[in-house]
């Protein structure tokens, strides 16, 4: 097969997918509703992307290539620790509401495919994650240690902080199957949810963290 590959539908494929994968999770979805949602034969949704995991891959990396630098630029600039948080919790919960499902997907994959969650983070990076972290992780430990010092912080390292910061970000979304449950919410009760704990969660973090 030789016919070229172009971008609309290539986009319009992953925009199917990305609806998709929201209403089944990637484990739930099936490729015959992906073609119908794009509106495009099995047989082109085959010759674009080839398996259900390719789809997830392409899909992981158009999330992770927009948010990773945001992440790396707003915890590696010189904006307040509580600018810093502010704008970390906005970013990741307005990026990740879009593809809900992509911290499933990562978790799936860290149990399943470690070695190739590593690979196309790094591909996406262009360098190892490791690096990544370098690149904000000692700004943001003298940060702290400058709160420490003047008593407007309790002392914490860095990547410790950076985890307690990932984790209550993404928590709602790997548990949002038993928050339907618990909480009887629908996906526009979600939705509310969200537009909450965007507000709340970073006073949250940083009277957490005053002494």
């Amino acid at each position: 097969m030789s016919r070229d590959k172009d971008g609309e539908t290539e986009e319009r494929i992953l925009r199917a997918a990305r609806t998709v994968f929201v209403r089944h999770g990637t484990a739930g979805a099936r490729m015959q509703e992906i073609a119908e949602e794009a509106g495009v034969n099995q047989a082109l949704l085959h010759y674009y992307f080839r398996s259900k995991d390719r789809l997830a891959q392409a899909v992981f990396r158009d999330v992770a290539g927009r948010m990773v630098p945001s992440i790396v630029a707003v915890l590696g600039s010189e904006s307040s620790i509580e600018q810093k948080v502010e704008q970390f919790v906005h970013l990741y919960i307005d990026v990740v509401r879009q593809s809900p499902f992509i911290p499933g997907y990562i978790v799936a994959e860290l149990h399943f495919n470690p070695e190739r969650l590593t690979a196309l983070a790094a591909e996406i990076a262009g360098t190892h994650p490791a690096s990544v972290m370098q690149a904000f992780l000692p700004r943001l430990g003298a940060q702290i240690d400058e709160q420490v010092k003047i008593g407007a912080m309790r002392s914490i390292a860095p990547d410790q902080f950076f985890v307690n910061l990932v984790a209550l970000c993404v928590f709602p979304f790997i548990a949002r199957p038993v928050l339907r449950i618990v909480f009887g919410q629908d996906d526009a009760a979600f939705s509310r949810f969200l537009d909450e704990r965007r507000r709340e969660l970073p006073d949250f973090i940083l009277n957490a963290l005053r002494p």
